[in-house]
């Protein structure tokens, strides 16, 4: 491993892990593709996608540890809304990450492509008013959130994603969730949907640790920063840019699967 390699996977981690403290996501919808395609474009590295999904996985669970601890304070946090969405997407995440084992390289391609695609579109749902509704004053409906985090949890899981790609535009679009709201508390229910994962990555041998510790490194680092610009940021800035970024990951996924 030489110096190249550290500092291709530490920027890949650092780069992801402050869009994830800026917009809310565990950050594998950037580092997924990125992760897959520039080690082996600079040829430093070339992992599998077994391997991507695994380090994505244990990356994901410290990147929103340090955005979760950005947003603790100001009422950004829904703890009704984490706790439903959060142990549903955990048992899913479990059940993905687990199963993910017996799904060949191109599967779980699929399933990011899917999950992407579904994002993208849902991100491009107009969204009025949804950021007049005062803190104290949201509601939703829980039984819908679970079942809608149980399944993102085990799709997420496959690709070690943890989901909040999804998760957020499902908070936005279904449940009504104000843009501030739903990026600190989709990082918090990310924090625990990546338990999940992460324990399927691990108990079943997917994890190669060495660009995994870089990866969190960079992650402790970048996150928290991203949380602070994201504080400072218009709402429907922070919307457009999450759009764009789910669907130019899609476009490039779709792509290279047909």
């Amino acid at each position: 491993m030489d110096i190249a390699f550290i500092i291709t996977i530490f920027l890949i981690g650092f780069i992801g892990s402050y869009i994830s403290g800026m917009l809310g996501i565990g950050g594998s919808i950037i580092k997924y593709p990125m992760l897959l395609y520039i080690p082996p474009l600079l040829g430093v590295a070339s992992f599998t996608a077994h391997e991507v999904s695994g380090i994505s996985a244990i990356q994901v669970f410290f990147a929103t540890i340090g955005g979760v601890w950005a947003y603790r304070k100001g009422g950004y946090l829904n703890k009704p809304l984490i706790i439903y969405m959060g142990i549903s997407i955990l048992i899913g995440s479990f059940i993905g990450g687990y199963g993910s084992k017996l799904m060949p390289e191109n599967g779980i391609n699929l399933v990011y492509g899917i999950l992407a695609l579904i994002a993208a579109v849902m991100m491009f749902i107009p969204k009025k008013g949804l950021d007049d509704i005062p803190f104290d004053q949201v509601k939703f409906n829980k039984w819908l959130a679970a079942a809608l985090a149980l399944i993102v949890g085990i799709g997420a899981g496959i690709v070690g994603a943890a989901g909040a790609f999804l998760l957020v535009p499902i908070m936005l679009t279904v449940l009504k969730i104000p843009t501030r709201m739903t990026i600190a508390s989709s990082l918090a229910i990310t924090l625990i949907s990546s338990i999940g994962a992460t324990v399927g990555k691990v108990t079943t041998g997917q994890i190669d640790y060495f660009p995994a510790l870089i990866m969190v490194v960079a992650s402790l680092i970048a996150s928290p920063l991203g949380a602070m610009a994201g504080k400072k940021m218009n709402t429907k800035v922070l919307q457009i840019i999450l759009a764009m970024l789910i669907f130019a990951t899609a476009v490039k996924i779709w792509f290279d699967i047909l």
